[in-house]
């Protein structure tokens, strides 16, 4: 939404080419998809919402070869919100707030299309202007801890996310967004409280459940963690495929081979393409 937080319900996003559609999908209910096995090339993402309500908006991306990219759509209103509609789900406070002033979206808006175009330092320094404009920026301050986590400032991006679930404790995905800083700083057991915070407030997501499940792995709970990485799968289908591939590692932690190697062979059907491709055929291979 233009004052940073997240869309409160499901749009539909195309991701298209001059040739037509080539993918389409819909957000979860935290306003995100993804899109996996994109060939190179330029693209546009179309995002259409409840058209009542929001302007269609059609972003370009380009897309690098091995190189995932990461994009935040703002959404405009038609028109103001009619106080008397009911908005579905949970609303928090921060997500009502409208008070962003004009240079701090503006900085945030540039920031966005800083990362759109890989200038993650850029990015990062727009954003923290934007929060010296407005300390109270909840989508900055969760943009800013995602940059600074795809940089490896792991302390600085838990410090950042820490600050916007305290500016809204009902909003997810600075919740999930620090879970999974969590995880990658091996603090499992915190990481398992914050993800489950973030599943409080959507049960139903598949990165939730993912990281969840790398958290009780790091634990040594591999049956939680075969209930979780088996959620996001479900919930996430080949979107998720990477819970497979945690999966068959518990299959092997409990000496389960025949299962191991299904699941790993499922993984690379799903993943064919994968970074870590080599290694799993590697596995398979030894369980056969």
């Amino acid at each position: 939404m233009p004052n940073g937080s997240a869309l409160n319900g499901v749009a539909a996003v195309k991701l298209e080419t001059n040739r037509g559609v080539r993918q389409d999908a819909y957000t979860d209910n935290s306003g995100q998809l993804n899109f996996f096995s994109v060939a190179p090339g330029i693209y546009q993402v179309v995002v259409e919402a409840d058209r009542t309500i929001y302007e269609i908006v059609s972003v370009q991306v380009e897309v690098f070869p091995r190189t995932p990219s990461q994009l935040t759509i703002v959404v405009k209103e038609k028109k103001a919100k009619d106080e008397t509609r009911k908005p579905g789900g949970t609303v928090s406070a921060g997500e009502l707030n409208s008070q962003i002033p004009g240079p701090a979206l503006a900085e945030f808006e540039r920031a966005v299309a800083s990362s759109k175009e890989g200038k993650s330092a850029e990015a990062v320094a727009r954003l923290r202007r934007a929060i010296e404009l407005y300390p109270g920026y909840l989508m900055a301050r969760n943009n800013l801890g995602v940059q600074l986590l795809a940089q490896g400032m792991l302390d600085e991006a838990e410090d950042e996310l820490r600050k916007a679930v305290a500016l809204d404790p009902k909003a997810f995905n600075p919740w999930l967004n620090l879970g999974i800083v969590q995880v990658h700083q091996q603090k499992f057991a915190e990481a398992a409280d914050t993800l489950r915070r973030a599943l409080a407030i959507e049960a139903n997501s598949a990165s939730g459940r993912l990281y969840l499940g790398r958290a009780h792995s790091g634990l040594g709970d591999n049956d939680a963690a075969e209930v979780e990485f088996k959620a996001a799968h479900n919930l996430g289908g080949v979107n998720h495929a990477s819970a497979l591939y945690f999966l068959g590692h518990i299959y092997l932690n409990k000496g389960q081979r025949q299962l191991a190697l299904d699941t790993f062979q499922r993984y690379l059907s799903e993943a064919p393409k994968a970074r870590n491709a080599p290694e799993v055929t590697k596995l398979i291979e030894m369980l056969r």
